[in-house]
């Protein structure tokens, strides 16, 4: 009992300052998850343009925005309701013509997503191509082949981007396992802001069009490499 006694004393004797703080830890490791997250992003991004024969130039210069899924495994989409996170980046601006800039946190859900991943690691790339598709992902949840058309990617830095699916399509889809890149189908999946994560991320109630359009938020130290290696290959938009 005395024991006891000098316990509960001692810990009354805790400044408050030095308990409070470890309540707040959890945000702090979703925060890091998503800075490793876009770093990653970064990556993939770099890799996959350095290789002359993934994605064509013409492609890339008239992409609006680049969505980038880094290490999506096959088991997030085995369980019901879970799903791939990544981010977008998209050329600033009310109409997309500015540099690229921050990125927001994104989401990837269901559909056959879980089809297109072997056993390993598999990143997915997306393109958005017209203004429509970028704005109506700035808004809520798209479905993908349904509220937004999307196709496989074609592949080649030399081939014309004046093909019927590149014309037809709001976005283009590729994606990357084991080195292998090719075009992908991600119809019937869902394709989202990741709304809690941008908060996180940002300190405030963020939204995409403010993160966007807007410019209203400075882009993490973590997005360095995704937005100057975009920059770099890509830096006006050419319609």
């Amino acid at each position: 009992m005395k024991v006891s006694k000098y316990l509960a004393a001692l810990l009354l004797m805790v400044p408050a300052a030095l308990i409070v703080p470890t309540a707040f830890a959890a945000p702090a490791s979703d925060k890091e998850k998503d800075e490793n997250r876009i770093e990653n992003a970064g990556t993939v991004i770099d890799e996959i343009l350095n290789v002359p024969d993934n994605i064509p130039q013409d492609l890339l210069n008239k992409a609006r925005c680049i969505v980038v899924m880094p290490s999506v495994v096959k088991a997030a989409f085995i369980v019901g309701g879970s799903y791939g996170h990544g981010v977008m980046t998209c050329r600033t601006g009310e109409h997309f013509r500015g540099p690229w800039g921050a990125p927001v946190m994104m989401a990837l859900e269901g559909g056959s997503v879980g089809l297109q991943i072997g056993g390993q690691a598999t990143d997915f790339v997306i393109l958005v191509m017209n203004d429509r598709g970028a704005s109506s992902l700035l808004r809520s949840k798209v479905k993908l082949g349904g509220d937004a058309s999307i196709a496989a990617g074609p592949k080649g830095r030399a081939a014309s981007a004046e093909t019927d699916v590149a014309l037809r399509s709001e976005m283009l889809s590729y994606s990357r396992s084991r080195g292998a890149f090719a075009g992908v189908s991600l119809e019937g999946s869902t394709l989202r802001p990741d709304n809690d994560a941008n908060h996180k991320l940002y300190g405030r109630e963020a939204t995409p069009n403010e993160i966007i359009t807007e410019s209203k938020v400075q882009a993490p130290e973590s997005a360095h490499k995704l937005i100057s290696r975009l920059q770099r290959a890509t830096p006006e938009l050419r319609p």
